[in-house]
């Protein structure tokens, strides 16, 4: 057997060659596992852009079929984010790795970019032409073309002070002083432009950002404005946006059919804080092919007596969509004034209280602590999935067409359904899990069943929930109301900027607009600034231009 400190060299310079060759083998193993590690990246990322894509299809064709399906399209695409941020520091390792070895850099294969948009400004630069050819060095160069490349870039926030100068005139006959009436501003002797004002509401409400996390932001940028300056701007254009929320509240309020809910809120109180109520009323015809604009409306409360809703609905007739919250019963009663609503249950709730019996993914997580499957709970489930399939078919069709589909194909299947779940509640002790739901819906089946008399009334109360989620995910961030009134507000920008994004309005750009123009609007034409007039407005002038 032979010794490897046989194989060594003696001579100085072989070794000094092998010592090279060693670092050159190195080097080209080392590009070689970067160059592996970033095909595995990129093909980890492939895969979860693939699966994501796949699940989108899978819901815009077939729908939501399970109350994870939301959640699950949320854990993919930060996933995504994540393996594609790998992928890319990868790629650029095994590129700096092959540039010392012998190995070809490995360069991923991105989805296609969009151009950018064409109403960017395009600032021009210019590289140095050569003044001679760098393989003759001849001065008679003549311009055959250019390349183009674009790179997206950011300027950060501008401020500036507009001077809004008044000259003052003399009169020489009369000595009488003539002056330009000053500017309008939302608060009096105000400084704060229309687009900071509107900036500063829609990142408090829309964006959920208290205004001291604003304040110390605008102090980064060189520009002192305290708490209570900004707060004293969000006040002054409450009051001044009131005439646009009134127009609001009663378009809501006209409506034949709302869809109503409510969610919790913390408001400060005597050190501590109450579980105070945010109440939404929603105005979506566009299911049974509506042509009103869709509205969200919304109210705040210090606790969810039934008082409320019965204030916030005392002229509303119509049909109410909601959960079986007691709050609501007196609006249903026959002898309301001025006339009782038509209740109409959710379909999801209901299917929701059999879907956590009957989740086979989340029990099998639980593992020797999981309870068993309840096939009754299973079996509900699918039969309610039947009457959502109808519904997808006929979203968006006038309500007679949709009434007629349902008295064809979802009657037949409502009715077995309650023939079932009578028949399986009479096999159940009153203490079976499975009980409470089914409970649920045979005690209240005329408000679960009215959607088959009235095309209208949508199986589900979703819209309402998707108009409180803002509220759900933005009170992390700022905690609590601060009082009443602060909640009071909070409702009232609310529904400023969820209506315009319901419209497909920029809420922020809408604000900064409808603040610069109210105070020279005429009360009668006040409705030319709501959302919907608004965009129109918009489009004819971008026309026009």
């Amino acid at each position: 057997m032979t010794d490897a400190a046989d194989q060594l060299p003696n001579d100085l310079a072989s070794a000094h060659a092998m010592i090279l060759a060693e670092r050159a083998a190195r080097r080209e193993a080392e590009a070689i596992a970067a160059r592996a590690q970033a095909v595995n990246a990129h093909s980890d990322a492939l895969i979860a852009r693939m699966r994501l894509e796949i699940e989108k299809l899978r819901r815009d064709i077939h729908g939501s079929r399970s109350e994870r399906k939301a959640r699950l399209l949320d854990q993919m695409e930060l996933q995504l984010e994540e393996l594609e941020a790998d992928a890319s520091q990868d790629e650029l390792a095994a590129e700096m790795a092959a540039r010392s070895a012998a190995v070809r850099a490995f360069e991923r294969k991105r989805p296609s970019r969009k151009p950018f948009p064409e109403h960017l400004p395009r600032e021009r630069v210019v590289v140095a032409a050569p003044s001679s050819c760098p393989c003759c060095g001849s001065a008679k160069l003549s311009k055959l073309g250019e390349d183009i490349t674009e790179t997206l870039e950011v300027i950060p926030r501008q401020w500036k002070v507009i001077q809004t100068v008044r000259e003052k005139f003399t009169c020489r006959e009369c000595e009488k002083i003539t002056q330009p009436p000053a500017p309008f501003h939302v608060t009096s002797r105000g400084f704060a432009g229309p687009n900071l004002l509107a900036m500063i509401l829609f990142e408090k409400f829309g964006q959920h950002q208290p205004l001291n996390r604003q304040s110390e932001r605008y102090a980064r940028e060189g520009i002192d404005l305290s708490l209570s300056t900004l707060a004293d701007q969000v006040g002054a254009c409450t009051v001044a946006l009131r005439p646009v929320h009134a127009l609001i509240e009663a378009h809501v309020l006209a409506a034949e059919r709302l869809h109503g809910d409510d969610t919790t809120v913390p408001i400060l109180a005597k050190g501590k804080t109450d579980t105070g109520r945010i109440w939404t009323y929603v105005r979506d015809d566009r299911p049974f092919g509506g042509q009103s604009p869709p509205v969200a409306l919304y109210y705040a409360s210090r606790d969810r007596r039934q008082e409320h809703p019965e204030r916030h609905l005392k002229t509303f007739t119509g049909i109410l969509q909601a959960d079986a919250y007691g709050g609501y019963n007196p609006l249903f009663k026959v002898d309301r004034d001025p006339v009782p609503l038509t209740q109409a249950l959710c379909w999801a709730h209901s299917r929701r209280k059999f879907f956590v019996l009957a989740d086979i993914a989340t029990n099998a997580k639980r593992g020797k602590n999981a309870a068993a499957i309840s096939p009754v709970a299973l079996e509900a489930v699918k039969r309610i999935d039947a009457l959502f399939d109808i519904e997808r078919d006929i979203n968006g069709i006038s309500a007679n067409e949709r009434l007629q589909r349902r008295q064809r194909d979802s009657r037949p299947l409502v009715d077995a359904l309650e023939d079932w779940l009578r028949a399986e509640r009479a096999k159940l002790s009153r203490s079976s899990p499975v009980a409470e739901p089914i409970d649920y819906m045979l005690k209240r089946w005329d408000g679960f069943t009215s959607f088959l008399g009235d095309g209208r009334i949508c199986l589900t109360n979703n819209a309402a929930e998707r108009a409180l989620r803002g509220f759900a995910l933005g009170r992390k961030s700022w905690l609590f109301a601060g009082s009443d009134r602060g909640a009071d507000r909070a409702a009232f920008m609310a529904t400023l900027i969820m209506t315009a994004k319901l419209n497909d309005i920029d809420p922020q750009a809408w604000l900064a607009d409808v603040l610069s123009r109210i105070a020279d609007t005429p009360i009668t034409r006040l409705e030319d600034l709501l959302p919907w007039n608004w965009k129109a407005h918009k489009s004819v002038a971008d026309e026009a231009a």
